[in-house]
């Protein structure tokens, strides 16, 4: 009905000629019910038929003629104030001030009776004129406020279908009865065996093809289709979500639980579905009672805890119950925003931000030597390929000189356990970026050997753990395609066949928590980062989100390969390469160990040559340590070919 009456345009305003229709029909009503009262009351021979219609024609021109004069009719209705009722009241006595004079001087009159019963009559006819016409102001006022009103509550109040019977379902709909934002329709299925079925005392209706699901739409003014759980959603994204993006149905998802954080329960809100619910896999089962006694009481530090691994880790930290956090990050304003943050959500959480750098030994030594951390998360890295292809020496003094620095800190304050995030481009590397996180690696896992072996004092145990991407995080694809579709496009893809595992920034931080808790000594973690998506696909996939259609309103543009980058990443978790833990989602990665003096002369080289910027031998002395590097698409190629001629 709604919808019906916004097609009125309730924004604009009535015609002033209806207006003047309106009221002139009104103030000729008030006369005739006047003259039929003084017809009641005064006895009169006049009083005809005849007289009558005279009587209501003429009222008829000098009411049009009145309001005219004065403008009535040009006043916007729903916006009148008082002092424009003087013009109404103006030109209701004009009216029957010509009314009057009318009567006397064309129409006949009793001579004993004429004077008495038209004073009286005009009087009842102005009291009841402006009565009749002040009270129709005050209704339209009224009525247009209360439908502008539940039109308002109807754009914001979605009707939606719940998809699925099952009882998260039928806990959503008891949940939404009285939101003023949803109004539940009925629940929705694929295929007809629960044809005109009841549940919970709304109807259960069904489709099959986009046809049902558009016939939903317009028979019963659906607005959107809300899904209890990801996995439902994932299991319709090539039927039913497909069917709604492009009939224009919205696709909400609700959250999976209500938070309880120190008692409070943190509402989280009924939200449209984002391409991060669909790339999803099943939900990765944790023992998260293990988890946190691990964590609980004891103080964390978090590298790189501004970045989108980091301050995750920080989020599901904070609920752990731990001692006091350390946020350690070069970065001025995401700091700044994690703070805020958690400020709010977790009152009670003594955390302290440092602002520092892992390539500063002082400051790394300040945060170190003050707050005495027993665990460390080392998740301050450069990430992107092209830009750490173009900028190699930074590559190293970050990635591999700050990873050294910090584990080096954990062995000289007696740190437990230093958890180093590493990355799938790190395994057969084909860019700068990916060798640098593993000799970052190569330095770690060496130097935890060399502890375990007896051939270095200290006792922290060093564990790695390598994911691939992960959904939603900065800088990476997802973020910068729904950036461009907003935009209006082109959507870009840098090869139509490249594909890449991905996995959400919660799971990748609960999976480094739970490696990290299993770990017995110096081990490289991997994931089993499920199946890979292909980029062209995913791009695809967003715009059909969007509403939008590929190649009509956005386009997809090819841009060639990066430099440095990968066709396909590397699958972390077969059997060939890696051991089993009793997660059967995490595996222990075989890789070849290295002595640590040589790790450690290595990453001292290296140092030496980026903070020259003496790229060449660089370069070089990276292939060197790392034999399984070979650049890809990249002006580093011709060092491959240098040592492959060496070596002959």
């Amino acid at each position: 009905m709604y919808r019906l009456i916004q097609k009125f345009h309730l924004d604009r305003y009535l015609s002033s000629k209806l207006v003047l229709l309106i009221d002139s029909a009104v103030s000729v009503g008030s006369t005739l019910l006047a003259y039929l009262l003084v017809r009641s009351l005064v006895v009169s021979s006049v009083f005809s038929v005849r007289y009558g219609l005279l009587l209501l024609l003429g009222s008829l021109i000098f009411s049009v003629l009145s309001f005219y004069l004065f403008g009535t009719q040009r006043t916007i209705i729903r916006h009148t104030t008082l002092r424009e009722m003087w013009k109404l009241v103006a030109a209701v006595a004009l009216k029957d001030a010509l009314l009057f004079a009318y009567v006397f001087w064309v129409l006949p009159h009793d001579a004993q009776t004429g004077l008495t019963a038209a004073s009286l009559g005009f009087m009842i006819d102005i009291l009841l004129t402006l009565f009749l016409l002040l009270s129709m102001r005050l209704m339209m006022i009224v009525l247009y406020d209360l439908i502008k009103y539940k039109s308002i509550r109807r754009e914001n109040c979605k009707r939606v279908l719940v998809y699925g019977t099952g009882d998260k379902s039928v806990a959503l709909v008891g949940r939404l009865q009285n939101s003023p934002h949803y109004r539940i329709v009925g629940f929705l299925t694929y295929g007809k065996r629960l044809k005109n079925h009841i549940l919970a005392d709304y109807p259960v209706y069904y489709f099959e093809t986009n046809d049902n699901v558009k016939y939903l739409q317009d028979r019963y003014d659906i607005d959107a289709v809300l899904f209890a759980t990801n996995d439902e959603a994932q299991h319709e994204q090539e039927r039913l979500i497909r069917h709604c993006t492009e009939d224009g149905l919205k696709v909400l998802i609700a959250p999976p639980i209500d938070e309880v954080i120190d008692g409070k329960l943190m509402k989280q809100p009924i939200r449209e579905i984002k391409i991060e619910d669909l790339l999803g896999r099943e939900e990765i089962k944790i023992s998260m009672n293990e988890i946190i006694a691990n964590f609980r009481g004891k103080t964390i530090m978090v590298t790189g805890a501004a970045g989108s691994i980091g301050s995750e880790l920080c989020r599901q930290l904070a609920t752990f119950g731990v001692k006091q956090l350390i946020l350690f990050d070069n970065s001025e304003t995401p700091m700044h925003n994690i703070r805020l943050e958690l400020e709010e959500r977790y009152p009670e959480l003594n955390f302290v931000p440092v602002i520092g750098d892992v390539r500063m030994i002082p400051r790394l030594d300040y945060a170190f030597r003050t707050f005495r951390p027993q665990v460390v998360f080392h998740a301050a890295a450069y990430k992107h390929v092209p830009l750490m292809e173009e900028n190699p020496c930074e590559a190293v003094l970050a990635n591999v000189a700050g990873s050294r620095n910090v584990a080096d800190k954990c062995i000289e304050y007696d740190v437990e356990k230093m958890v180093m995030i590493s990355t799938d481009k790190a395994v057969n590397p084909t860019n700068i970026m990916g060798c640098t996180k593993r000799l970052a690696e190569i330095y770690v896992q060496s130097l935890g050997l060399a502890i375990e072996a007896g051939k270095m004092k200290g006792r922290t145990k060093f564990v790695t753990t390598r994911f691939g991407n992960v959904l939603g995080s900065n800088g990476s694809v997802i973020p910068r395609f729904r950036e461009q579709i907003a935009n209006g496009g082109p959507v870009t893809v840098t090869h139509p066949d490249i594909t890449r595992f991905f996995m959400t920034i919660p799971e990748a931080c609960r999976l480094v928590m739970e490696a990290a808790t299993m770990a017995t000594g110096t081990q490289i973690f991997v994931f089993d980062m499920g199946k890979s998506v292909k980029i062209a696909d995913l791009a695809r996939r967003m715009i059909e989100l969007a509403g939008l259609e590929v190649d009509k309103d956005i386009k997809i543009e090819y841009t060639g390969l990066r430099p440095g980058e990968k066709l396909y990443e590397e699958v972390l978790s077969n059997t060939e390469n890696t051991l089993p833990t009793s997660h059967d989602r995490i595996r222990i990665a075989k890789v070849r160990q290295y002595d640590y003096e040589e790790a450690r002369q290595a990453a001292a080289e290296l140092e030496k040559l980026s903070r020259a910027v003496e790229i060449p031998d660089m370069v070089r002395l990276m292939k060197r340590t790392v034999p399984e590097f070979k650049s890809r698409n990249s002006r580093f190629e011709v060092y491959d070919k240098e040592i492959e001629a060496a070596s002959k």
